[in-house]
């Protein structure tokens, strides 16, 4: 009897070993996405919960997967540490993909597996609407004093446009630069223009502005670590809610929709 008893509890314990190894709905698994405070893309609410337009696309997509979906606040300079570590499984926060990122000097798709894009972006430059005659093209540019937020796209496309003769001052995120901005710390901040067009203009920043400079044509991607399945997995489900309609949706619900584009070409082909 003792014998029988054992082979059924065998046979139970590998059934279930079976079962959990052969989910293939995320059940029980966790999405941590390594975010920074970027309006529109992923901020805190009045209640102190992340909202935003990436927040909402990770979570349809957790839903798709069947993962649950966590939201890490990191260092956007540390993003590929904070990913290689584990700490988090993937970057999801208005991530500029075809750039040469600041801190390694690499294309990131060197560093990272992306995800088809989703969305189009572009850098801004942001002054003071006192200074508007003083930023009309590139050349304006030239030896200014810049902040932008450290470690990201606008990092290494100011340290360009201002050149050798140039300063760089490093913010720890991109709404900080606003600040410096008006204080006159530095002559203009480079930021995505997603975020400037939200917030220059009005209420405290009603004294800037975006100087009427065009920048090079970006894509927002999803970073995940090098050979992560999750890749495959994720660019199913955005796939399947750009076809539903639900990012349409919430392109509409944070002012979005004129940049809203999925590309599936790979980001190392663009």
């Amino acid at each position: 009897m003792k014998r029988i008893v054992f082979a059924l509890v065998c046979l139970l314990v590998i059934a279930g070993m079976v079962f959990a190894g052969g989910r293939r709905d995320g059940a029980g698994e966790k999405l941590i996405c390594g975010v920074t405070l970027f309006e529109p893309m992923n901020y805190l609410d009045s209640n102190g919960n992340w909202t935003g337009f990436d927040t909402e696309f990770a979570q349809a997509v957790g839903a798709k997967l069947g993962m649950q979906v966590e939201f890490q606040q990191i260092e956007w300079g540390r993003k590929f540490i904070e990913l290689q570590a584990g700490t988090i499984s993937c970057i999801w926060n208005g991530m500029t993909a075809n750039v040469v990122d600041s801190v390694t000097g690499r294309q990131r798709y060197e560093d990272v597996d992306f995800t088809y894009s989703y969305m189009l972006n572009q850098q801004a430059v942001v002054i003071r609407t006192s200074r508007a005659g003083d930023f009309r093209s590139l050349a304006n540019l030239v030896g200014k004093t810049v902040a932008a937020e450290a470690g990201s796209a606008g990092e290494s496309i100011a340290k360009e446009a201002i050149g050798e003769s140039g300063r760089f001052i490093g913010s720890s995120a991109q709404i900080d630069t606003f600040i410096e901005v008006k204080s006159g710390a530095v002559d203009f901040a480079m930021v995505d223009i997603l975020l400037a067009e939200q917030l220059v203009g009005v209420g405290d920043n009603a004294d800037l502005m975006i100087a009427p400079i065009e920048m090079d044509a970006e894509v927002y991607a999803i970073g995940f670590s090098k050979g992560s399945p999750l890749v495959a997995r994720v660019n199913r489900a955005i796939q399947e809610l750009f076809n539903d309609g639900t990012m349409s949706r919430l392109a509409q619900k944070y002012g979005l929709e004129n940049t809203l584009k999925l590309d599936t070409t790979r980001i190392q082909d663009m």
